[in-house]
C-alpha cells in the first residue's frame, strides 16, 4: 500500500499523522517541540523525527509516497545545516520521498476546509493571518512577532492585563479583587500589603527581569476575568477580537475564514467575540475551526500525491 506523512510542528509539540490514499488514518505520533526557531536545530530534527517514527510504526518508510511538514518560521529551513540535520532525520525513518515543508498557516488552513482558496487566522502565543489560493499562502498580515505585534494575541492579552494592574497602581490603589489582583498573585505571588507606588515597582521589574513571551501564561487571568464578568477582563477581551478581526480582514480576499489556534476554540472568551465580531463585519462569510494540523498536513501530502484524495477524518 501507499501511504502519505503529515507534521504539525510547533515550538511545544511535534505531532504526526500516516494516511493511506483512501481517506484513512492509520498511525498518529508526538513528541516534544520540533522548531528550529525556538530550540535548538539538533534537537528540533530529533523531536521531529521521533514523532514520524511513532506514526510510521511498523510501516516501511519506502511506503510513503509524499510529505508535508508545517512549521511556523519556515524560513529556518532555509538554513543548509538546519535542512541537513532534518534530512539526516528522514533518511533514517528510510523516507525516500521529498518531504515539502510550508507554513502552519497552509496546514491550519486545510485543517479547517476543503476549499481550496479562503482565509486562516491562527491565534495562540503569536497571531497570524494569511491568504491561501490553491492551497498554498499567497500574501499575509500580522504575526511580527511580540515586539512588533501579534495584536490579540495570548501575548497580547497577557500584556494587557499588566497594564491594567499597573494603571490601578497609579491610581493609589493596591487592588484587592479582579483581574489586577489576579496579575500581582501571578506575577508576584503575592498582593504587597505596600505603599502602591512601591508594588507598582516591583511589578514593572518583575516583568521586565522575565523573557516577554512569559506575558503569554497571563492571557488565562484575561479570559477567567471576562467569565466572571470583571469589567477590565471583559473590556480587554473585546478589544482582541476587534484586533484579530481586523488581522484576517488584511489577509482575506475571498472564500471561507479557517480559526486556529488555543484562543479561537470553543469555549475561549476570545473566540466567542472573534466569531462575532466577523459575523457582524462579514455577514454570511463561513467560518471554520481547524482540526487537528497534522492530518491537514497529511492530506496536502495526499494531493500532492493525487490532487482527488479524500480528506481525512477530523478535518
Amino acid at each position: 500500500m501507499e501511504f502519505v506523512l503529515g507534521l504539525d510542528i510547533g515550538g511545544t509539540s511535534s505531532r504526526a499523522q500516516v494516511g493511506d490514499l483512501d481517506g484513512r488514518l492509520v498511525g498518529a505520533g508526538a513528541a516534544g517541540g520540533g522548531n528550529p526557531n525556538s530550540h535548538p536545530p539538533e534537537d528540533a530534527a530529533a523531536q521531529v523525527t521521533a514523532a514520524a517514527r511513532a506514526a510510521l510504526g511498523e510501516l516501511d518508510g519506502r511506503s510513503v509516497r509524499s510529505a508535508v511538514l508545517g512549521m511556523a518560521g519556515v524560513s529556518a529551513m532555509t538554513d543548509p545545516r538546519v535542512a541537513g540535520l532534518f534530512e539526516q532525520g528522514w533518511n533514517s525513518l528510510g523516507l525516500n520521498c521529498p518531504v515539502r515543508v510550508v507554513s502552519d498557516c497552509e496546514v491550519a488552513f486545510a485543517a479547517g476546509t476543503s476549499a481550496a482558496t479562503g482565509t486562516v487566522l491562527i491565534a495562540g502565543t503569536g497571531a497570524i493571518a494569511a491568504r491561501i489560493e490553491d492551497h498554498r499562502e499567497t500574501a499575509s498580515a500580522g504575526g511580527h512577532g511580540w515586539l512588533l505585534g501579534d495584536e490579540g494575541s495570548a501575548f497580547w492579552l497577557g500584556r494587557e492585563a499588566v497594564r491594567h494592574a499597573l494603571r490601578t497602581l497609579d491610581l493609589g490603589a493596591v487592588p484587592d479583587a479582579g483581574l489586577a489582583r489576579s496579575v500581582l498573585l501571578t506575577v508576584l505571588d503575592e498582593v504587597p500589603a505596600d505603599e502602591p507606588v512601591r508594588v507598582r515597582k516591583r511589578l514593572i521589574t518583575a516583568v521586565n527581569g522575565a523573557p516577554p513571551i512569559r506575558l503569554a501564561e497571563l492571557a488565562p487571568l484575561v479570559t477567567a476575568a471576562c467569565a466572571d464578568d470583571d469589567p477590565a477582563g471583559s473590556g480587554i477581551v473585546d478589544r482582541a477580537a476587534v484586533e484579530l478581526a481586523d488581522t484576517a480582514v488584511r489577509a482575506r480576499d475571498s472564500g471561507p475564514i479557517v480559526l486556529a489556534g488555543g484562543l479561537t476554540a470553543e469555549g475561549n472568551p476570545v473566540g466567542t467575540a472573534l466569531r462575532a465580531e466577523l459575523g457582524a463585519r462579514l455577514p454570511g462569510t463561513p467560518l471554520h475551526l481547524a482540526g487537528p494540523g497534522a492530518a491537514g498536513a497529511a492530506w496536502l501530502a495526499a494531493l500532492d500525491h493525487d490532487p482527488a484524495a479524500p480528506r481525512y477524518p477530523g478535518i
